[in-house]
């Protein structure tokens, strides 16, 4: 989207701007932070560090274990250490990895097991990222996918993690079976009419009632997408969403605070010749409105008319490839992150507000906003459960304080009915969760049934859970 010749501009723009002591002051109390400090990488019993990706949450594991096939697996959730918590690629800002007692990871357990039709088996120590190209060697693909890929299939499914569009659904909702190792060992195969309410609990379970190993999950013809992005001002983003998101097969759009712009991102299935994605250029895009930030945040119009001038003009981008070359993009850039999950009446007013609000009390934010819509399901933990959703995801750099997502940002999503990404900041637990999951005591129920000594819940489950 920017150059990096544009984004050296908006630094020089700024500095030009702001040469007086205003802007020099404003940049020492609130621009770039230093590096948060690292926790030690060895603690005081010799074990050694694991964050998450973010850096947000660690751990200092008792023990980490890589089972290579079911068996391992089985002995591993009977012996191990508890708490026992399957990690993937880390991508989760909630505490659902962290225990002192065994980290365990499906790396070993990946790729596609096999077909029945034209849904693939696939093993959930897979990533997100390897298992487009497995799928594409049969002319397959999933149906859709996340901003991001690094994430385990297994992770992804545990938090619902989604991509964008009225009609597809996020990843587990086209999961039509999976195999289930639980803490005592047993090996449980599920679906829609075999141990059906094993199945529904825990085709997004936050890997709290054991290990899935497999799922069996829909696939698509492995088509060509155009992907087109383009800048607007956000009051006409804003206007025209709804018959974008009615028109293309793939949209979401990005609210950039204190610039009165929005990216736009469009996919649609197309036959024309392949033209590839060219070198990403978000870290860029990211880089020019820090700088602006940096040197422009003690005036917030002065801002906004520095981001028109060096990005309203920006053309629009084409590319066209197959689907998981296009839907998913490099985050070089570390972030925190809240999403919530909003009736779609309620999603682009809920927007509004949270953009207004950040622009009145926080000139620090920089990061985009991320708006998309799923198709429901009727997963039992499934944030898009008994309709379809809007989802809004807001962004703060990993060096910045995030306690405004909770104070400002939080209050506003649960007055619009909203319901927290699982795997996203949130500070909702036990009778806040069961108010908005009408299933919800059934899957504790499940869990309960599966787990009784509680050896896949650490302390943030438990409290999740409304268990202490």
């Amino acid at each position: 989207m920017i150059s990096r010749r544009g984004a050296l501009i908006a630094g020089g723009t700024g500095a030009a701007l702001v040469a007086g002591g205003a802007g020099v002051a404003y940049k020492v109390a609130t621009g770039d932070k230093p590096e948060p400090v690292s926790p030690p990488s060895v603690d005081g019993r010799g074990k050694v560090l694991w964050r998450n990706w973010s850096g947000v949450q660690h751990a200092y594991p008792a023990a980490r274990l890589a089972p290579k096939d079911e068996a391992e697996l089985a002995t591993a959730l009977k012996t191990a250490q508890a708490p026992i918590r399957p990690v993937g690629a880390g991508h989760s800002f909630t505490a659902l990895a962290p225990t002192d007692g065994t980290l365990l990871s499906l790396d070993a357990m990946s790729g596609v097991a096999g077909w029945e039709g034209d849904e693939a088996v696939v093993r959930t120590g897979t990533r997100l990222g390897a298992l487009g190209p497995l799928l594409a060697q049969k002319g397959r693909a999933l149906p859709n996918l996340p901003d991001i890929n690094k994430q385990s299939l297994g992770g992804a499914l545990g938090t619902a993690t989604h991509g964008t569009g009225t009609k597809i659904r996020a990843l587990h909702g086209d999961v039509t079976a999976l195999r289930l190792v639980t803490p005592s060992g047993k090996v449980i195969d599920a679906d829609e009419t075999k141990n059906a309410e094993v199945f529904q609990a825990a085709r997004v379970s936050l890997g709290a009632l054991g290990v899935i190993t497999q799922v069996r999950i829909k696939t698509s013809a492995n088509r060509r997408l155009r992907r087109r992005v383009w800048l607007e001002s956000f009051e006409e983003a804003l206007a025209k969403a709804e018959g974008r998101w009615a028109t293309h097969r793939n949209f979401e759009l990005y609210a950039v605070p204190f610039t009165g712009l929005a990216v736009n991102i469009s996919h649609d299935e197309t036959d024309d010749p392949a033209q590839p994605r060219g070198p990403e250029q978000d870290t860029q895009f990211l880089e020019a409105l820090r700088g602006l930030r940096n040197l422009l945040g003690f005036a917030t119009p002065l801002r906004k008319a520095a981001a028109h001038a060096l990005l309203a003009s920006t053309p629009p981008e084409t590319a066209v490839d197959e689907g998981w070359k296009l839907l998913s993009t490099e985050r070089p850039v570390r972030f925190n992150e809240m999403e919530f999950h909003l009736p779609v009446e309620h999603q682009l007013a809920a927007l509004a507000e949270v953009v207004r609000t950040i622009e009145k009390e926080r000139p620090d934010v920089f990061f985009p906003i991320e708006v998309r819509r799923i198709a429901p399901d009727d997963a039992w933990l499934s944030p898009f459960q008994g309709g379809p959703r809007g989802s809004v995801a807001v962004h703060a750099y990993y060096r910045d304080d995030f306690s405004f997502l909770y104070q400002l940002v939080e209050p506003i999503f649960r007055r619009y009915d909203g319901r927290p990404h699982w795997g996203k900041l949130h500070s909702l637990n036990g009778g806040q969760l069961e108010a908005i999951y009408p299933r919800w005591k059934d899957f504790l129920a499940v869990r309960r049934d599966l787990d009784p000594e509680g050896r896949m819940l650490n302390p943030y489950l438990k409290g999740l859970f409304g268990l202490t």
